[in-house]
């Protein structure tokens, strides 16, 4: 019983300590399994039991389930691992059907399956610490909580107030788990939580769960109950309005509870272990697990860091520049309890880039997340000034002006000469190649890009490259400072436009071509989001405004030039000219774009865009494989190139920086959740069709091939 420690006190009360071996976290691997089980035996066979207690060795309860071995499950394991999991519950029902007080003592957080644990047992009492947290995230990797946790959420709570612990994936901390009747008693440390645990057994000595009392009802009521039949009839087509069909998760939740919710609990169980099969064994929880477990998890403990380079720590940080970008990365940096100069041409600006801070932290204050002095704290860290000078002993300093490189020259030589001795000098640019803003440096080794995306308190993805001669301490340092401010870095080499920018662009591209091409604007963003995309293309170029992209294309076109190159005009240069210079529509800010923008109402496509609108039969599948396609294409190019170095950073980097569909796992596995031979061969009909922006790169022919997946 090597995962489970199993002993008897002087009282006959059973102590079950989980404790898997060479794991800092319990989780439900073979292990457990077969521990759980041997557990079960010799509790069946106790003579005079009175009670089970479970708890935990570890610093937390329980991790959930083992995402290496789910990950494994293919559709022709479907039955073994349908039966696997029926034997687990299996052996929890037993445990909670005894008829003797079962109690949860949790010494910290339980997550997935160590939550679900938690719900088998008839009393829950939790050390009282507000980090502790409490939930089923299986939603967000793609699965259905497979260990009792909707059957039993939905009979304590009832089908709507446990819909969203189940279909969203919140977590709760313990207040809330109390307020809810899901924690029944907190304790201060691990000996008053044994203690209590022992007290309320030696109290209930006859004890089950409250759904297993004769009569018990949901409550709320079951889905025959008229008021949730009510909402039942509506709730598929919302949730299908949210999750355009790319997500299979929520929707088989939604079926789980309320199938299961109409019959008993060793039914609605197995009920709940089909759905939980069928998305095992699927692809889609497949790619969300690589990427969004493994990947970020990969990425949080350093891999495309410098391996050679001790850690590091910012200690006094310069934000040059305090429009939207500087202050929010003012605000990033202070909030982590980092002192930050944010500089600007005047005093005024400065102090209107800090008030950007203070407006987010009031809402905290208001929403009782902060409190007031925590929040006048943070505030303090940022110096708003007009003087290079205040910038002395920084050991970074950002600059986030305007994308020209003569700005970000001068800029650049004005603060550098303050930074401390071993500081490092960071450029916040979308596009302009590091190597070039380089030159204007004192020590180009000190110098990096440091790509963040807007709104920066609330993107948490950050895109660090790379200039020519970085050095690999300035990389670590750069690494280090955006994982101290909570942030998930990506390490990219120096190109036009990197990885995010490049790619993005090939998005919102898209949807200006098409629209050239004739297609009604409503379909090409409906497109986008039933393909996964968060927003529609035509949108989010609106967002960024035309003129940037007229900018930022010229910028292009000029750099090319001067190497004897040339970036040929497409239809997409020919609707942005349109847009700007003959129809004067430049985007949301301006106020008019592709979208109208009414003062009081939503905003709607503009009906003017009918002037490219013409018969055209593409099929909707054609515009979700176009949208995708560019951009997972040109996301392998960049790979190829080696302006991506990793994989992981390519998957990581393509969700949280552009958007790209997370169902897929991000635009590297998209290709490989396809098939690099079936790719190849949709990515070669695409370009016969649509241009050769779809021809497949020599290493996508490669691996197709071969028949292997892009590693």
């Amino acid at each position: 019983m090597s995962a489970i420690q199993y002993e008897k006190n002087a009282d006959n009360i059973v102590i079950l300590t989980l404790d898997s071996t060479g794991q800092s976290a319990n989780t439900m691997n073979a292990e457990f399994r077969d521990s759980l089980d041997e557990a079960t035996q010799k509790l069946k066979a106790e003579t005079a039991l009175a009670g089970v207690i479970f708890r935990s060795a570890k610093k937390t309860f329980f991790a959930g389930g083992d995402l290496d071995e789910l990950i494994q499950v293919q559709p022709e394991h479907a039955t073994d691992f349908f039966n696997m999991v029926e034997k687990l519950k299996g052996h929890l029902r037993t445990i909670e059907t005894l008829g003797i007080p079962v109690v949860a003592a949790l010494n910290g957080t339980a997550l997935g399956g160590g939550w679900e644990i938690a719900l088998s047992c008839h009393h829950r009492i939790a050390i009282n610490d507000p980090k502790s947290k409490f939930g089923l995230p299986e939603v967000t990797l793609g699965l259905l909580p497979g260990g009792g946790g909707i059957v039993r959420m939905v009979r304590l709570l009832g089908l709507q107030n446990a819909f969203p612990f189940l279909m969203e994936g919140k977590q709760f901390g313990v207040d809330k788990a109390k307020s809810l009747g899901l924690i029944h008693d907190t304790a201060e440390n691990e000996q008053e939580l044994l203690d209590k645990a022992i007290a309320w057994v030696k109290a209930y000595p006859k004890s089950q769960q409250p759904f297993d009392v004769k009569g018990y009802k949901i409550p709320g009521g079951d889905p025959k109950t008229p008021a949730v039949a009510q909402v039942l009839a509506i709730a598929p087509a919302m949730l299908r309005d949210k999750t355009k069909g790319c997500y299979p998760a929520p929707e088989a939740i939604m079926a789980a509870a309320v199938e299961g919710a109409q019959v008993d609990v060793d039914t609605a169980l197995r009920i709940e272990s089909r759905y939980f099969t069928q998305l095992t064994t699927g692809q889609i929880s497949k790619n969300m697990i690589g990427t969004f477990w493994h990947g970020l998890n990969a990425i949080k403990s350093g891999a495309s860091r410098p391996a050679d380079v001790a850690k590091w720590q910012a200690t006094k940080v310069g934000v040059l520049g305090a429009g939207m970008m500087g202050a929010g990365i003012a605000y990033s940096t202070a909030i982590k309890g980092i002192p930050v100069v944010l500089k600007d041409v005047s005093v005024e600006n400065a102090e209107k880039g800090k008030a950007y801070s203070q407006k987010l932290l009031d809402k905290r204050v208001s929403q009782g997340r902060m409190t007031a002095e925590k929040r006048d704290q943070v505030l303090s860290l940022i110096t708003a000034t007009a003087s290079a000078q205040d910038l002395q002993g920084c050991d970074l300093i950002i600059e986030a002006v305007f994308e020209n490189q003569e700005l970000k020259a001068k800029v650049t030589q004005e603060a550098e000469q303050y930074l401390a001795e071993s500081g490092i000098f960071a450029s916040n640019t979308s596009t302009l190649p590091i190597t070039g803003l380089a030159t204007a440096s004192k020590d180009d080794q000190k110098f990096i890009g440091l790509h963040f995306f807007s709104p920066v308190d609330k993107m948490q993805l950050v895109e660090i490259i790379k200039g020519k001669n970085t050095s690999s301490d300035t990389l670590a340092k750069a690494y280090d400072f955006v994982q101290q401010i909570g942030k998930t870095p990506i390490v990219v080499n120096d190109s036009r436009g990197f990885f995010t920018s490049r790619v993005f662009g090939t998005f919102i591209q898209e949807g200006m071509r098409l629209l050239a091409e004739g297609v009604h604007p409503a379909r090409i963003e409906m497109a986008a989001l039933k393909a996964g995309m968060p927003v529609g293309p035509l949108a989010i170029q609106d967002e960024v405004s035309l003129t940037l992209t007229e900018h930022v294309a010229s910028e292009a076109r000029k750099a090319l030039q001067a190497e004897g190159k040339d970036l040929p005009k497409t239809s997409v240069d020919e609707v942005v000219h349109t847009m700007i210079h003959e129809l004067n529509r430049k985007g949301k800010a301006a106020g008019a774009g592709f979208y109208e923008y009414p003062e009081n109402g939503k905003k709607h496509l503009w009906e003017g865009l009918n002037r490219w609108q013409k018969d055209h039969d593409i099929s909707e599948q054609d515009i979700i494989d176009r949208i995708l396609f560019v951009q997972a294409l040109d996301t392998l190019r960049c790979y190829e190139e080696g302006v991506l170095e990793s994989v992981i950073d390519a998957n990581v980097g393509s969700i949280f920086g552009i958007g790209y569909a997370p169902w897929t796992g991000g635009a590297i596995q998209f290709l490989n959740q396809y098939g690099t031979d079936k790719a190849q061969k949709r990515a070669e009909e695409l370009a016969v069709k649509y241009g050769e922006r779809f021809t497949p790169p020599t290493l996508l022919k490669t691996k197709a091939e071969q028949k292997q997946n892009i590693q």
